[in-house]
């Protein structure tokens, strides 16, 4: 039995509501692969914050109609397509599916769309080899670190080069009075 007209509509509906939460839509043609190879994939991608869609071409098609930002997506659709919706952090999810493909050697990667922009295999390679959002935050923290630790070796060494100067200029001052005296 085929879906109705009413499930349609909400596959739609889903589609566009996780679409309007994600920053990146990856296509990839999944043919081939069997039920345990695609939970596999999902539960490799959850901790990245993205989700594997399964669902007919028209009915993305349809979520993604009058939306400019994901327009470019439709030519991404053809044949036996899983969508790779990626909320957060779109380098490790990039890098979860490389992991899946290599293990499996069976996806093949179309694109990909992100800020309304088609996005081709080498593009979303460029994306995957980004550093993951904790290792920017990271390096971000070692920065600030390593500029208050001189920010603060140069105003403590102000008030010590001060006393430094006026300890030699007393010493200078002693230095003159005795020889006159």
């Amino acid at each position: 039995m085929g879906r109705t007209i009413e499930n349609k509509k909400e596959i739609v509906a889903e589609l566009k509501e996780s679409l309007s939460k994600s920053q990146l839509a990856l296509v990839i043609d999944y043919q081939g692969l069997t039920v345990a190879e695609i939970t596999d994939l999902r539960r490799r991608l959850r901790p990245a914050g993205a989700t594997c869609k399964v669902t007919k071409n028209t009915l993305m098609g349809i979520a993604i109609q009058n939306d400019e930002k994901w327009q470019p997506l439709s030519e991404l659709l053809k044949g036996s397509s899983a969508f790779l919706l990626v909320q957060e952090d779109f380098s490790a999810a990039i890098k979860a599916y490389q992991d899946f493909q290599k293990a499996t050697k069976k996806t093949e990667l179309r694109g990909g769309v992100m800020e309304g922009r088609l996005l081709k295999e080498p593009d979303v390679k460029a994306l995957g080899d980004l550093p993951s959002k904790e290792q920017l935050m990271a390096q971000i923290a070692g920065a600030i670190n390593a500029l208050a630790t001189k920010v603060a070796v140069g105003i403590k060494e102000v008030p010590s080069s001060l006393a430094r100067a006026l300890q030699a200029y007393a010493d200078k001052e002693k230095g003159g009075e005795e020889v006159s005296g």
